[in-house]
């Protein structure tokens, strides 16, 4: 009887171990993200709505900290798709790799960033002469947009102003509340956190200066799409779904839609922040890319002596729009 009741026990015990070791209906996607920030409030809206699993599909997701290194684990298959801006793909398919990544879905139209000083100043572009602002890597799209702005408001970068491209794109709220540079370019939610803190005041928006541009899609190598067409149209599915619903909704509902992706960062603060994106037209309403715009960055990244004309991309070699027409229905 004592032997019956322990084997009865240990079979109770087992079954919850039993239970986790099954797998869901779901097809999990592996997404590295070229930062974590209210600025792709689609996405995670996706995420908390359950948009991605309505489409079989869950989302695991990895923060890259830079365009580069999403690059690198989507192109050696640790990540199957990327987002960040559709630089990298340029300059992956300009080194000749044969299964480059083509991008299939645009996410935001225009530069998310805010220009963070030190003091509350009646802000100009001719400020930062003499000055140095912190401007994230080079080759970057953030870090690009930010100079086209500059020159195109008078001030030549690396002569007028100092644009430094040293420290890490995840570690720049950090070098500027430290003491490092003058002025900071910062995604949200960490730039009116720096606010918050008392450590700076955001004087405008970089986006709302450089005008759409493509600047954060989502990409996969070639042999992934082809193997996995419906994975990807169902994830575009979800995006799309997700663009049209922030359209459709307050600032106060996106904030709490998302705000499980942002644990230490309060709905009040989330809402403030999506109010400041929705008023620069951050998002794209479907994740169609149109190729004036992608020759707009492409314009973008000669002048700051990224690529040449000649190094310039064809469109349909690059973007594949199937999947994102057929979400936009």
């Amino acid at each position: 009887m004592k032997k019956k009741l322990v084997c009865c026990l240990a079979a109770l015990l087992l079954l919850p171990l039993w239970g986790c070791g099954q797998s869901s209906d779901l097809t999990v996607v592996r997404v590295n993200e070229v930062t974590h920030s209210v600025f792709y409030a689609p996405q995670y809206v996706a995420m908390s709505l359950g948009f991605f699993a309505d489409e079989g599909l869950e989302i695991e997701l990895t923060n890259g900290g830079g365009a580069d290194k999403v690059m690198t684990a989507v192109v050696s298959g640790q990540s199957d798709i990327g987002l960040a801006g559709p630089e990298s793909c340029i300059y992956v398919y300009n080194q000749g790799k044969e299964d480059y990544p083509v991008i299939f879905a645009q996410l935001t139209k225009r530069d998310g960033s805010f220009l963070v000083g030190r003091t509350d100043e009646n802000f100009s572009w001719e400020n930062l002469r003499g000055k140095t602002v912190i401007g994230g890597r080079k080759g970057g799209v953030p870090e690009m947009t930010l100079e086209y702005v500059m020159a195109q408001n008078g001030v030549t970068p690396h002569v007028d102003a100092v644009v430094d491209t040293s420290v890490q794109f995840n570690m720049m709220a950090g070098a500027f509340t430290g003491g490092q540079g003058d002025y900071v370019a910062l995604f949200e939610p960490t730039a009116t956190e720096v606010v918050e803190a008392g450590k700076g005041y955001i004087l405008c928006s970089i986006g709302e200066e450089s005008g759409e541009i493509p600047y954060t899609a989502y990409f996969a190598n070639q042999s992934y799409l082809a193997a996995h067409p419906d994975v990807v149209q169902g994830f575009t599915n979800a995006i799309a779904r997700a663009q049209q619903w922030i359209l459709t909704h307050t600032d106060r509902e996106v904030a709490e839609a998302m705000v499980s992706q942002f644990p230490d960062t309060s709905v009040e603060l989330l809402e403030k922040v999506t109010a400041r994106h929705r008023a620069i037209d951050a998002w794209n309403a479907t994740p169609v890319m149109e190729q004036q715009a992608l020759e707009r960055l492409e314009t973008v990244m000669e002048h700051a002596g990224e690529l040449t004309r000649e190094e310039w991309v064809d469109f349909n070699a690059l973007v594949d729009n199937s999947f994102a027409k057929k979400a936009a229905g």
